[in-house]
């Protein structure tokens, strides 16, 4: 079951207003930097990359939630704010910074449940978590499956793809890198635990081994290896 907390309905409006404020939070951090800091110039280490993975994820979790019964304000409220501060923490940090960042937001702004701004940024703090996701609570789990499958797919490639071409490869690695965006969804694939989120995450990763194999298909000379998609390759059943 998921959170149950009464009157913590979160207006358009104000979720609107809390959209605002992470994407100038974001566009901040990025300016406080000299020279661009930690890569500014591959594009998912930018504002821009990072408030559209935001709102992707806000998305994927909300659909998650909603299909498994979980509270769906406290879930895309945690998924707003989940990497707010992910241009000016460290990795291993950027969590509880963003979790700090949700509770004093959530305090100054409006009048919300302290029971609803706890299970907010207690699913902020852990969003990081790298172990089982199957004794978590049921709010964390919709945005830690929702971020890791916003990594899975046609995004997950194209990015791939950007990045090629930030790092002067030829379109013949193309095939190659594609079959790192399969082989790293399937591990993220893997962690999911819900139903909802098993059934995207094979979508996504169908969409991938497509791409691949279209690619395999039409440029003659690319590198491939016919069994790394398994024995059913060129199957698109």
């Amino acid at each position: 079951m998921g959170v149950e907390i009464k009157g913590s309905r979160v207006p358009d409006e104000e979720f609107d207003e809390m959209k605002r404020f992470v994407r100038g939070y974001l566009a901040a951090s990025v300016e406080s930097e000299d020279d661009g800091g930690r890569m500014r110039w591959y594009p998912w280490h930018s504002a821009e990359y990072r408030f559209n993975h935001i709102l992707n994820v806000v998305d994927i979790a909300e659909r998650i939630a909603d299909r498994e019964g979980g509270d769906a304000d406290v879930v895309r409220v945690a998924a707003v704010f989940h990497d707010v501060s992910k241009l000016e923490a460290e990795q291993d940090a950027h969590a509880a910074e963003g979790a700090r960042v949700a509770r004093e937001f959530l305090s100054s702004q409006g009048d919300y449940p302290d029971s609803f701004v706890e299970a907010v940024c207690s699913a902020i703090e852990a969003h990081s978590y790298q172990g089982p996701l199957g004794d978590l609570p049921l709010e964390t789990r919709c945005l830690i499956e929702a971020d890791l499958l916003d990594k899975i797919g046609a995004n997950g490639t194209a990015l791939m793809l950007l990045r090629m071409g930030y790092e002067a490869r030829t379109h013949m690695d193309a095939a190659r890198m594609v079959q790192r965006v399969y082989e790293r969804g399937k591990d993220h694939a893997a962690r999911v635990e819900s139903d909802t989120a098993e059934s995207i995450a094979h979508e996504r990763l169908k969409r991938v081994r497509w791409f691949r194999e279209w690619l395999e298909g039409e440029v003659t000379a690319m590198e491939h290896d016919a069994d790394e998609f398994g024995a059913n390759h060129g199957n698109h059943g």
